[in-house]
């Protein structure tokens, strides 16, 4: 007998490893992008190397 996996269930089987699609809302991904660049801008204005 031969066994013959097809696609959909090639990747079905496999286990779940992460990835883009598993992660949370972009929105908050966003907004701690954002609030990352406001504290680095903060941090060079502060020591004055701008």
């Amino acid at each position: 007998m031969v066994d013959v996996m097809t696609t959909h269930s090639a990747t079905a089987a496999r286990a779940r490893t992460g990835g883009p699609k598993d992660d949370g809302p972009k929105v908050l991904e966003h907004v701690m992008g954002w609030t990352l660049v406001v504290v680095i801008a903060m941090l060079v204005t502060q020591l004055g190397l701008l």
